[in-house]
């Protein structure tokens, strides 16, 4: 086990030595770019900064769901993330999603390598009244949220070593091309005219999918039963994804217009009434209404409003909510007998972010305008998606599991993961 902790501690030193051989060129920094719009800068920096909660979101949503014996591995799997993949990004992530683009699928790795050349001033096609390294860093925080939704669906059982190798290839092999091809302005899915304003296909439908291919990759759980050991954990996760959804949606305007307003009016809209839709279904079906399943029902909502929120009405994002959060609460209970997606990841982020995805080709310019050809392209972009991320992680789950066991042993799932991956205990 020590080996492959060595060769990542020597991978992180020789990634910090190399930085030394790209100074940092500080007119990068020191330039008058006219086009800047300090008030859009200032947004933008916040944004990121909401986002970023996102991830500690996470953590606490998830962690709280788990057994208290797991807690701190589920949790430390989301805070992994913010400097893993926060070094990825910097290195290469950043060129391979938003670089030269190449065919239309992924960047170019030279074009910002070692964050070469993203500075102060503007970027016309990515950050035209914003610096390129306050977009970079806007960007870096999606990268950082995606493969921390993954965890979920493997939560207990995944070997912490394997897991980080993952979410690293992930970020490079899955993630990257999705963001080019969707949001880079020459992107394939871009020049098909898809929108996806803030993440519903390269984001949840991406980390949705992943996890499906994991949960079935790994397999059930011995004691496959969920009872949430800390829901007030849950309530405060819940509580940082809604505040940070604001940043995460309206941020994805790049500016302070009416867009940013739009986004963040139709953000809390569909969140508020996919809450109350959850838990009302949940009592016409006989279930009582809880705290978890209201949280639940909110994070549906703001997956789904995601890819059009600042595109649509408010009362579109009424529909959006309630829509979403029905399709989902079914999704929930179909497969909970079928595959141990421990957290419920694919039928909230997956499920979620692929109703939101197609509804944008419905209510964007698309169905309702009687555009078919826009609804078809999203639907295409949707199956490429799913079928892409799903072959590819499952092959990534499938060859690190050749060197690092993806699954921890039976001793060590019955001892808990907070004990047999990182000697900690939660609690007396």
């Amino acid at each position: 086990m020590k080996t492959r902790w060595i060769i990542l501690f020597i991978i992180t030193a020789v990634i910090s030595a190399a930085g030394l051989f790209f100074p940092e060129k500080q007119e990068l920094f020191n330039s008058i770019d006219e086009n800047i719009n300090f008030a859009d800068t200032a947004w933008m920096i916040t944004a990121s900064i909401l986002v970023l909660l996102m991830t500690p979101g996470v953590s606490f949503f998830y962690g709280g769901m788990v057994k208290a014996k797991n807690i701190i591995s589920t949790m430390l799997q989301s805070y992994i993330a913010m400097g893993l993949i926060s070094i990825l990004w910097l290195v290469v992530g950043f060129s391979l999603a938003f670089g030269d683009d190449i065919g239309g699928i992924i960047g170019n790795p030279a074009t910002f390598f070692m964050f070469d050349n993203v500075g102060w001033n503007t970027n016309a096609a990515l950050s035209p009244t914003i610096p390129l390294a306050i977009f970079a860093l806007f960007q870096m925080k999606f990268a950082i949220l995606t493969p921390a939704l993954i965890t979920g669906s493997f939560a207990e059982r995944v070997h912490f070593s394997a897991y980080v190798v993952f979410i690293a290839l992930f970020s490079l092999i899955v993630y990257s091309p999705l963001a080019h091809m969707l949001w880079h302005p020459d992107g394939l899915f871009k020049s098909w005219g898809v929108t996806d304003f803030a993440g519903g296909l390269v984001v949840h439908t991406s980390s949705g999918v992943a996890a499906l291919a994991g949960a079935i990759f790994l397999g059930r759980r011995k004691q496959s039963s969920n009872i949430p050991v800390n829901i007030p954990f849950v309530l405060l996760g819940t509580a940082l994804l809604w505040i940070g959804w604001f940043g995460f949606n309206a941020g994805s305007s790049l500016a302070v217009n009416g867009i940013a307003v739009k986004a963040f009016l139709n953000t809390n809209t569909a969140a508020a009434v996919a809450m109350i839709t959850w838990i009302t279904f949940d009592a016409l079906m006989g279930r009582k209404p809880g705290a978890v399943s209201a949280s639940v029902g909110a994070v549906a909502g703001l997956v789904g409003i995601t890819p059009m929120a600042g595109m649509v009405t408010a009362g579109e994002s009424l529909f959006v909510g309630f829509i979403t959060a029905l399709i989902c609460n079914l999704t929930v209970y179909a497969f909970s007998n079928s595959i141990d997606d421990a957290l419920d990841v694919f039928p909230t982020h997956g499920v979620g972010g692929m109703v939101g995805s197609l509804l944008t080709g419905v209510f964007v310019n698309g169905l309702l305008d009687g555009n078919t050809h826009e609804f078809l392209m999203h639907a295409a972009a949707l199956a490429i998606t799913v079928i892409y991320t799903f072959t590819a992680s499952y092959l990534l789950y499938y060859i690190i599991n050749k060197f690092i066991p993806m699954r921890v042993s039976e001793e060590s799932e019955d001892i808990g993961l907070d004990i047999s991956q990182h000697n900690e205990k939660y609690g007396i």
